[in-house]
């Protein structure tokens, strides 16, 4: 890519969240992507620049590691001319619900026909001895935030997708999970056809396309095998199908060979009593759902290895992050030796790799689990799967549907956030436990009062 001839007319709106904004080549497999920062964040040029660098060589030098070179989609830092991101900017404001666009990372990607960006969000509940509230022992974060979300207006609905269910490796929960997330996409999934949106959320409030519009562009290549034409019946068996490809994508091990880094016992609950899924069951006289486990060398199965690294959850990190603040205000040139803000390179590595929990009251303890936040728990909650097809599925050989599979959206948490990721904890539990929870447990009481005014009497026969 020549840098110096940068024409905005031959890029689009891709997309963007809370900390970056993707713009993607017309006739090239290039992206474009701006990290974007508070107006009132003051940073100098090479500040940025090293901060971008240090995204990239975590990804490198640090994910890669976790999660296997085939999985971990790196990019560059190039710098671009003004002008163009000027106009740019401009070309694109009409089409994107915030502002404050600075530097950027470039991603190279792979040919693609259709591109399917999902986030499947935190697959396990928390299991550490640090939490205090009972409720996060047994419903995940995502469903209780759902909530709080609906309340202040953020998704008109909730939605019925829960993380457990997906990572759960039975194919029934997951094509639960995945239906549940096509039907309420939020900002959860997104479907590209040829780098044109075709399916998602474009403003967080209004989906791009309903099922009936999205079957017709995957008609031709997951064309159902039943050989319905049309209808609903036709969209229904799409859709499905759809569902189906993506299940076999993200339990496929194409990298046999490795495992990852990591192996780590599946700890706490398999299920979460808020999904939809769990509580059909339960009124169906169940249980648990069955729990089939993932293969080791699928995707899945190794962006969960690395979110249970949160041995601590984030009750038992703010304590140690406040340990390390008062170090900081009485020795602040000791920052940099730290290696708070980087380089992420071996020697950092090394520090994620330290597990154990027992914690002997020092800085060093509490700054090696600070290290941690900062880097691997960016996945936890903000990790992405990248799924390209390569080439059409015609009906005559549906097999030779070829993808990839890599792992987008790896940056890292800023140190400062962790204070703000507490106070968010607390309230997304607090909230879930006084309104949601409060009136289930008043349902229940109900229910057994009503019980209780009964009279059973036995007749002989």
């Amino acid at each position: 890519m020549d840098e110096g001839k940068m024409d905005e007319n031959e890029w689009g709106y891709h997309g963007e969240g809370n900390k970056s904004l993707v713009v993607a080549h017309a006739q090239r497999c290039v992206v474009l992507r701006f990290l974007k920062f508070p107006p009132n964040r003051k940073k100098t040029s090479e500040e940025i620049l090293q901060h971008l660098q240090n995204i990239v060589d975590f990804s490198k030098n640090v994910m890669k590691e976790f999660l296997g070179e085939n999985y971990v989609h790196c990019g560059e830092v190039v710098q671009l001319p003004l002008e163009f991101v000027k106009q740019l900017c401009l070309k694109i404001q009409c089409e994107r619900p915030g502002k404050g666009v600075l530097s950027m990372l470039l991603y190279v990607m792979s040919p693609f026909f259709f591109l399917f960006i999902l986030q499947p969000k935190c697959g396990f509940i928390p299991f550490s001895s640090d939490v205090t509230h009972e409720m996060k022992h047994k419903v995940c974060r995502y469903c209780m935030h759902q909530h709080l979300k609906v309340a202040t207006g953020k998704w008109k609905k909730i939605s019925k997708y829960c993380p457990l269910d997906l990572y759960s490796g039975n194919k029934q929960r997951m094509h639960f999970a995945l239906k549940s997330m096509l039907q309420e996409a939020q900002n959860n999934l997104r479907i590209f056809k040829n780098g044109e949106l075709i399916y998602g959320c474009g403003d967080a409030r209004s989906p791009v396309a309903d099922w009936k519009e999205l079957a017709h562009h995957l008609k031709p290549f997951f064309f159902p095998s039943n050989g319905l034409s049309s209808g609903s019946h036709c969209t229904k068996a799409v859709i499905r199908e759809l569902v189906r490809v993506i299940t076999r994508v993200l339990l496929s091990s194409p990298d046999k060979g490795r495992v990852g880094a990591l192996r780590l016992g599946l700890q706490g609950p398999r299920v979460c009593e808020a999904s939809p899924f769990s509580r059909s069951l339960h009124h169906q006289g169940k249980n648990t759902p069955e729990h089939s486990g993932l293969p080791k060398g699928c995707l899945l199965y190794k962006t969960l290895q690395v979110q249970m690294l949160d041995l601590l959850d984030i009750e038992g990190l703010y304590p140690l992050y406040n340990r390390v603040e008062r170090y900081l205000e009485e020795f602040p040139e000791e920052r940099k030796t730290l290696q708070i803000d980087g380089p992420y390179d071996e020697v950092f590595y090394q520090k994620l790799l330290d597990l154990s929990t027992e914690d002997d009251g020092t800085v060093a303890f509490a700054l090696t689990k600070v290290s941690w936040a900062v880097g691997v728990c960016s996945l936890s909650s903000f990790s992405s799967v990248f799924l390209s097809d390569q080439r059409p599925v015609v009906p005559s050989s549906r097999s030779r549907l070829a993808f990839s599979v890599s792992v987008l959206d790896l940056d890292l948490k800023p140190y400062e956030s962790i204070p703000h990721q507490y106070k968010l904890d607390s309230k997304i539990v607090n909230y879930y436990s006084k309104t949601v929870h409060a009136k289930d447990d008043t349902v229940r009481s109900t229910r057994f009062k009503e019980r209780e005014d009964c009279t059973l009497v036995l007749h002989k026969v």
